[in-house]
């Protein structure tokens, strides 16, 4: 008798472990349950791959989705639509909503809301502060939290670790890998008068300096050097601090977004304005020549959007009034699809930075791979679709995108999520089914 099957992803090239195969791929309650010829085999669903390319799905290890909050920016279900229409399976959600996520009730509430809304998979970091650090190391270990999460330049509420001693007591609490927003406060405080006189978003790299993010790295790596703790440098905007994090890749992982990859000062500010002001900032080519040196000598460990939208309204604040911040979960893939065009990477990198890595930073369970007994999370993709992001294609609320008018080559076909195909040739599929994404740390399955 045939085996009869739930999904059949026939004909496709699969990003595999063993490398590119052109095969058939198996799934059965969620999980792969076969990878090779399956011509014999049935199923209740069959997605015809041929010509495009089947990667494990893409985890975005970092957006804020505004809920709490800030609903009118974004929220947990908009967020998540925009994440599997760009081919997204699954995201870890940033504490600094409003009231933060700094306890156990806060991430419950965040977890709820989720449920029955979200589109992908989903994990809530919890937020550093002075008032939880005796909590931090039983914090970690809750269903749905994919970490801890520490803001060193200024954030949200009570979300910030300035104090070195203070930093030093969250290192000291728990053992899964943190993850840090390294800008330094003290030089920010000290530099604003460079944002106030210029009055022009172009004077955003110029406040918030080179220095700044490599005094609050280097702050970062000493303090994990001396508690051994493992530590995540997000958003990484300098070459300095990439040669300082090649040094320490015993204790320390390294994030890019596209958006430093792609854009570069100043034309980026020339044209877009405070559409291109984000922390740490958009910085000029000499730096973005620097991040794509890390990225191809394998420094760089993971790819996040950094998604943080913010409604046109409010970016048309004359700055430094204007919020720092873009969306960008919907733009990641095909934006990086069109650096595997122009051959700044390969498509196998492109998968370590997206899957495999966020994966082995968070080690997160069954996910991250095509092989038999994951998760069966697809990014389904058209490497030659030639397309051009367009505003009107963004589901976020905030309704805009920096790569507005940008001419792609690559482009998300299908996303597949524990075996529910949830998004096909740009329209959404059923209802949302998001649930918490399991961590190996927390022995949640």
């Amino acid at each position: 008798m045939a085996e009869h099957l739930d999904l059949i992803i026939r004909g496709g090239t699969c990003l595999t472990p063993a490398g590119r195969l052109d095969t058939d791929i198996g799934v059965s309650g969620g999980r792969i349950t076969a990878i090779g010829d399956l011509a014999a085999a049935s199923a209740d669903t069959v997605l015809d791959a041929k010509g495009l390319h089947v990667l494990p799905g893409v985890i975005d290890s970092q957006v804020h989705f505004r809920e709490p909050g800030n609903e009118h920016k974004e929220d947990l279900e908009s967020g998540t639509r925009a994440a599997i229409m760009g081919g997204v399976t699954a995201v870890f959600e940033m504490p600094n909503t409003n009231p933060p996520t700094v306890s156990t009730a806060d991430l419950t509430d965040k977890i709820k809301r989720a449920g029955g809304r979200a589109w992908c998979d989903f994990a809530f970091f919890i937020g550093a502060a002075k008032e939880n650090v005796n909590r931090l190391a039983g914090l970690e270990q809750l269903t749905g939290c994919c970490g801890i999460k520490v803001f060193m330049g200024s954030s949200t509420g009570s979300l910030l670790v300035a104090e070195k001693h203070v930093l030093r007591e969250v290192m000291s609490r728990g053992r899964r890998r943190i993850a840090i927003h390294a800008e330094d406060e003290e030089r920010l405080k000290a530099r604003y008068e460079y944002a106030l006189d210029g009055g022009k978003p172009y004077c955003h790299p110029i406040w918030r300096d080179e220095e700044t993010a490599l005094l609050a790295t280097r702050r970062a790596l000493e303090l994990a050097g001396e508690t051994r703790r493992r530590i995540h440098i997000l958003h990484v905007t300098t070459a300095a601090e990439m040669g300082l994090l090649a040094q320490h890749k015993d204790l320390a992982t390294v994030e890019v977004t596209p958006q430093h990859l792609t854009l570069a000062a100043p034309e980026a500010y020339n044209r877009l304005g405070t559409l291109a002001q984000m922390n740490p900032p958009i910085r000029d080519e000499k730096q973005r020549i620097g991040l794509w040196k890390a990225v191809a000598s394998g420094v760089v460990d993971v790819i996040g959007s950094d998604h943080a939208p913010h409604t046109l309204e409010e970016k048309e604040k004359p700055y430094p009034e204007s919020p720092s911040g873009m969306p960008g979960v919907q733009t990641l893939v095909p934006v990086m699809l069109n650096h595997v065009h122009e051959g700044r990477l390969t498509l196998e990198r492109f998968v370590d930075l997206t899957a495999a890595g966020p994966a082995r930073i968070y080690n997160v369970a069954r996910k991250g791979r095509i092989a038999v007994g994951f998760d069966a999370d697809f990014t389904i993709v058209d490497l030659k679709a030639k397309r051009t992001i367009t505003a009107d294609w963004i589901v976020s609320k905030c309704g805009w995108t920096p790569f507005d008018g940008m001419a792609v080559t690559g482009w998300p076909a299908a996303t597949v999520i524990r075996g529910r195909i949830v998004m096909r040739e740009d329209e959404t599929q059923g209802d949302p089914i998001g649930r918490t994404v399991p961590f190996i740390d927390t022995g949640a399955r």
